[in-house]
């Protein structure tokens, strides 16, 4: 009898797991269904970054695992060149993305749905993994709990996010695992489920570490009976954990390396004590539907939980069945979490001493965990309120409903019929909770029930404020930039750069597999922003565009093919439509190169001026110092410096045009750095400017930051002077070129009252100096005989007794580096690339990239493991209790 009692028991408890995995699964894949989301519609969850950025990550991951693993650590598709052990670490290592593999690109739309509903799921089933085997809630309404945690606010908000995803899963995990630890000393959860998300996604890991150590404290204090007791508890806690970073020291050692020179280059070293915002705002946030596109940029907390969830935790510190001193403590703990949410310090130690880009208030899945982990402690079937609690919770409810009435202008997210329905949520959720039979299973299943329908409301109101991705855009883009790629790779498979004057994404070289030099990735290395800006191409902290290439950086770059989207009157049929390719490169500079195919809108130019990877320079590169914030000189300089001529300095002339006409603006004789103002604001402000280029010279135009969308729209001829909308730094454009005779007309329609002709110049390019460089320059190459994505070898010959190999591979100590079969060590040009000392003769060149710290990293994590093994054992030879 007592074994079918058992086995009885024992399948409750996996039906409940199942049903908390299949619950918020199929929550969240109906409501995609019913957005028609692939694979049932035309719709995709490719939305903001999730379509600007990780999906190409995704198409990466793939062609990676499954075609060239040689780019696990490094390649050339993330801007000019870099590591890639950041990459992986923060966006690609849940193992959930094996699924990936399973489909094509043109498929990852569907894929990412399949990741998306597992996530889901998987976060429900951790959670009542969690309160079941704690016995905390081991019946039917463990369900309530679960669905709250799998579809709360942050998840909902954040779901487009996907490598975060893993740690909301893991969280529990690492919860129970230190239960474990502190009742009975067992430390293999605590120890393997930490490591885990430490290896998975090391960003997340630190919010949950902090949240751990919380945690811990709590329990430490609340369970606190003797001195002796206490620092044991507290030493297994320090040494698992220590073994946990140590076992994951194989990622972060060299995760750590990469970031000291991306992220870290912009860590927070300025803060001042204060509130964020008015603190009692964040309570809007737990009202149904609290979301909208604007709350990603910049908005509130996501605390969305459930009105059961949310009344459960605020009884718990009012029940006297948990001993005062853990109450007393955890509200301790939660007026902590309750100012890491809008006290600006402690918002940033949560955020790793960095204020996020979007997604503010990262964190604040922690804070979900621990409301709803109080209130699953409180809402046991024997639980009933008193009537002085159920009175304190109608008012502290009654206030809140009231404050965001009266102050509904502040909430842009929220309308009146939400706060109705909210404040009928709370007294429905109230009534459950008051009724003093819990134990009947009609009674369970409304509880259930009511969550549920509760929070797929929350969900659906939500999301249903996002737009998304159509799948066919996705798919036609990527079908025509995989066709032009390839024909360009399968005809010339020799080392290269090459750019689309067209864009999806930063990230398009990462999923059409080819060498460009763009890139949009939180570990970008900031030595390449620099050098992309001082150049005058677009550039962020995270991100770089090589859209506003010259003459003179087409070919220092190796930029050898273009693939160009020509106007589409030009063709009647479209491989692409203009509402799927988003021009973002004028380039008159094309006529200099030749047109090697033509398919359909698409042609491909070839730029016979493109230098090699390697080529030998004068010596003067490797003491260049940019002293200029003009771009043009910049290159001029750079250029100089290679050839080792003077006169090279001057490529870049300023030009004057031949005619300027103001319409309502009132006039002005200097026009660079002038402040042009409108005569009536009401009317618009035009101002036409000519020139006529007196020689076939390309012909540049230069734009400070000022000179963006937000303010003005520039015309050339009469069509608009296709540019990527964003930039901080003067850029470069291309206006002219072989066009001697022809005149040019620019316009600028001012969209405000005022415009700041910031760096607005004209220059003329020496296209005939110019090619007397390249030839030079062309005269020693490095001739690549094999390569793959972390390794080139090439033959060089010097002529001279000492000479620079000048490489526009960037710089890294990741790079090993060998002359004739013996190590050489490179040196920082430019403060970018790579170049190496030479001797008079001819050389073989090796290069190789190897994370920095991986060994050592490698080194820790076996040592790491070998002690975890040593104690497992040990503690079974000296039978002690405390398993491992």
């Amino acid at each position: 009898m007592k074994a079918l009692i058992r086995t009885i028991r024992q399948h409750e408890k996996l039906t409940l797991l199942s049903l908390s995995f299949l619950i918020p699964a199929l929550i969240m894949g109906s409501y995609f269904a019913y957005r028609h989301m692939a694979p049932f519609g035309n719709s995709t969850l490719l939305t903001v970054d999730l379509g600007q950025q990780y999906v190409d990550f995704f198409a990466y991951f793939r062609h990676t695992l499954l075609n060239d693993p040689s780019g696990l650590f490094y390649t050339f598709q993330k801007a000019l060149g870099g590591e890639m052990f950041g990459v992986w670490t923060y966006y690609l290592l849940s193992p959930f993305n094996l699924i990936l593999l399973v489909f094509s690109d043109h498929n990852l739309p569907t894929a990412i749905f399949w990741l998306t509903v597992l996530k889901y799921g998987a976060a429900g089933l951790s959670f009542a993994w969690l309160l079941i085997k704690t016995k905390v809630q081991p019946h039917l309404p463990v369900l309530a709990f679960s669905t709250s945690y799998a579809l709360m606010g942050w998840m909902i908000a954040n779901q487009l996010n996907l490598m975060w995803l893993d740690a909301i899963v893991i969280l529990p995990l690492v919860i129970w695992g230190l239960m474990q630890l502190m009742t009975i000393g067992r430390m293999r959860f605590y120890v393997g489920w930490l490591a885990a998300l430490l290896i998975i996604n090391y960003y997340m890991a630190y919010m949950v570490c902090l949240f751990t150590g919380l945690f811990f404290l709590w329990r430490w204090l609340a369970n606190w009976t003797t001195l002796r007791q206490g620092l044991i508890q507290l030493r297994r806690f320090i040494v698992s954990s220590l073994l946990a970073g140590g076992i994951a020291a194989v990622t972060l050692l060299p995760t750590w390396y990469a970031l000291s020179l991306s992220k870290t280059k912009y860590t927070q070293t300025d803060w001042s004590a204060k509130f964020e915002y008015f603190p009692t705002k964040m309570v809007a946030k737990f009202f149904l539907g609290s979301f909208n596109f604007n709350q990603m940029p910049k908005g509130t907390p996501n605390l969305f939980i459930g009105s059961i969830a949310i009344l459960g935790a605020l009884l718990f510190f009012m029940q006297k069945k948990q001993p005062r001193r853990t109450r007393w403590l955890a509200g301790g703990v939660t007026l902590i979490l309750a100012l890491s949410l809008c006290f600006e310090p402690l918002d940033l130690l949560w955020h790793g001493m960095q204020f996020p880009i979007w997604y503010p208030y990262r964190f604040s899945f922690v804070v979900s965990f621990w409301l709803i982990w109080l209130a699953a402690n409180t809402l046991q079937p024997d639980f009933s309120p008193k009537l002085w609690q159920i009175g304190i919770i109608t008012l502290i409810v009654g206030m809140v409903i009231a404050y965001v009435w009266l102050d509904l202008k502040q909430f842009s997210f929220l309308s009146r019929n939400q706060i109705v329905i909210g404040g009928l949520l709370f007294v429905a959720a109230g009534c459950l909770i008051a009724l003093p039979n819990k134990r009947t299973w009609v009674y369970q299943l409304a509880f259930v029930s009511f969550a549920m329908i509760e929070l797929t409301s929350n969900a659906a109101t939500s999301l249903n404020h996002i737009s998304y991705v159509t799948e066919p855009e996705y798919q036609n883009y990527q079908q025509v930039l995989a066709k032009q790629a390839k024909a360009v790779t399968s005809s010339d498979q020799s080392w290269y750069r090459m750019t689309p004057t067209f864009m999806r994404t930063k990230n398009d070289p990462l999923s059409g597999q080819f060498n460009g030099g763009s890139v949009f990735s939180s570990t970008l290395e900031k030595s390449m922003p620099t050098f992309m800006g001082n150049i005058g191409e677009p550039d962020g902290d995270g991100f770089v565009t090589y859209t506003n290439g010259t003459l003179l950086s087409d070919s220092l770059l190796n930029m050898r093919y273009f693939l160009n989207q020509q106007s589409a009157s030009s063709s009647a049929s479209s491989p692409l439509s203009s509402s799927i390719v988003n021009t973002v490169s004028t380039r008159a500079d094309l006529a200099s190169y030749q047109k090697i195919r033509q398919d359909g809108l698409i042609a491909t130019y070839k730029n016979q001026n493109a230098l090699p990877l390697g080529f030998v320079a004068s010596n003067q590169i490797t003491t260049l110092k940019n002293t200029t914030k003009d771009p043009t000189q910049y290159q001029s300089n750079l250029w100089a410096a290679l050839t080792g001529r003077s006169k090279d300095r001057h490529l870049f002339t300023a030009s004057n045009f031949n005619r300027v006409v103001f319409q309502n603006v009132k006039q002005q004789t200097k026009l660079t750095g002038a402040i042009l103002q409108k005569s009536n604001l009401v009317k618009p402000g035009v101002i036409t400017f000519y020139f006529t280029p007196q020689s076939n010279d390309a012909y540049y135009l230069t734009l400070g930051a000022n000179m963006n969308d937000d303010n003005v729209t520039i015309t050339m001829n009469n069509h608009t002077l296709s540019q990527y909308p964003t930039y901080r730094n003067t850029v470069v454009v291309n206006v002219a070129n072989h066009q001697k005779g022809k005149q040019i007309k620019l316009q600028l329609t001012m969209k405000k009252g005022s415009l700041w002709l910031q760096n607005f110049t004209l220059y003329q390019f020496n296209n005939q100096q110019f090619q007397t460089g390249v030839k030079q320059l062309n005269q020693s190459p490095l001739k690549i005989t094999s390569y793959n994505e972390s390794s080139l070898t090439g033959n060089v010959t010097i002529k001279s007794a000492h000479a620079t190999l000048m490489t526009t591979v960037p710089y890294s100590k990741g790079w090993y580096v060998t002359v004739d079969g013996k190590r050489a060590k490179p040196i920082q040009v430019a403060g970018t690339f790579m170049a190496l000392k030479l001797t008079k003769g001819q050389h073989q060149i090796q290069m190789h990239y190897w994370p920095p710290l991986f060994n050592l990293g490698l080194l820790v994590s076996l040592v790491s493991v070998g002690l975890c093994i040593t104690i497992y054992w040990w503690k079974r030879k000296t039978s002690l209790t405390s398993r491992f």
